[in-house]
C-alpha cells in the first residue's frame, strides 16, 4: 500500500447513493473505485454457497480465504436482499473484518481511490486525504431501494432499512459513524452527479494541483 496515494472515502448508510456517487468521482477524477460492500456481499455468497456456519468466524474467514477476487460470479444473486443482510451480519465478526482489512488496502494505488463503504475514513483509510460521510432521509434512501429492487413493497424497504441501520451503528466492531474530519453532505432530492460534483469541488478546492478532471 502506497501511502502517498490519495484516498477519498464515501461513507454512509444504505441507499444513501454511496456507490453510484463513489463511481462517477473515480470515473471523472481517473482514479481507482473500491465497492467495500461488494467485497463483504462476495464474502457472504462464499459462505452461503459453501455451506459455512455464518455464526462461525473461523468458518466464514477460511470461506473467505478459498475465494478467488478476480473471478466472476452471479451479479444477480450477489445484489439480493439475502446475500445484502448476511453480509451485514458478517460485517459484525471482527475475524472477518481483519480478513478483508488487507484485501481492501490493496486497492490503494496510483492515481488515487475512491473507497466506498461504512468504516472506510474511520478503519481502513484513516489517512484519507478527503472523507465525505453521505446522508439522505429514510424514505428518499427507501424510494431508492425501490427502484434496485421494484418487487419489495415501501413498508418492506422502510423496515429493511431501520434494521440495517440499528445494526450497522450498532456493531461493536466498526460501527457506521462519520470519521470526526468528515464532511457529511445530505443528498436527499439530489441527483448522484451532483453529488459527485461537490465532492470533486471539494477535492480541486484542496489541490487544485492534483485533482484534474479527466
Amino acid at each position: 500500500m502506497d501511502e502517498d496515494v490519495p484516498v477519498i472515502t464515501i461513507d454512509g448508510p444504505a441507499a444513501a447513493g454511496k456507490g453510484t456517487v463513489a463511481r462517477l468521482v473515480a470515473g471523472q477524477l481517473g482514479f481507482r473505485l473500491l465497492d467495500s460492500g461488494f467485497l463483504y456481499r462476495r464474502a457472504a455468497l462464499a459462505t452461503i454457497a459453501g455451506g459455512a456456519d455464518s455464526g462461525n468466524a473461523d468458518d466464514v474467514v477460511a470461506a473467505i480465504a478459498a475465494i478467488d477476487w478476480d473471478a466472476g460470479c452471479d451479479e444477480q444473486r450477489l445484489r439480493s436482499e439475502a446475500v445484502g443482510a448476511a453480509a451485514s451480519q458478517l460485517a459484525a465478526l471482527a475475524p472477518v473484518r481483519r480478513e478483508l482489512v488487507a484485501v481492501q488496502r490493496r486497492f490503494r494505488t496510483a492515481p488515487g481511490l475512491v473507497a466506498d463503504g461504512r468504516d472506510m475514513g474511520t478503519v481502513i483509510f484513516p489517512d484519507a486525504f478527503l472523507k465525505i460521510f453521505m446522508v439522505a432521509d429514510l424514505a428518499e434512501r427507501a424510494r431508492r431501494r425501490l427502484r434496485q429492487y421494484p418487487g419489495l413493497g415501501m413498508d418492506e424497504c422502510l423496515a429493511a432499512l431501520r434494521e440495517r441501520d440499528e445494526a450497522d451503528r450498532g456493531r461493536p466492531v466498526a460501527p457506521l459513524r462519520p470519521a470526526e474530519d468528515a464532511v457529511q453532505l445530505d443528498s436527499t432530492g439530489l441527483d448522484a452527479q451532483s453529488v459527485a460534483e461537490r465532492i470533486v469541488d471539494l477535492c480541486r478546492q484542496a489541490d487544485p494541483g492534483r485533482f484534474k478532471v479527466e
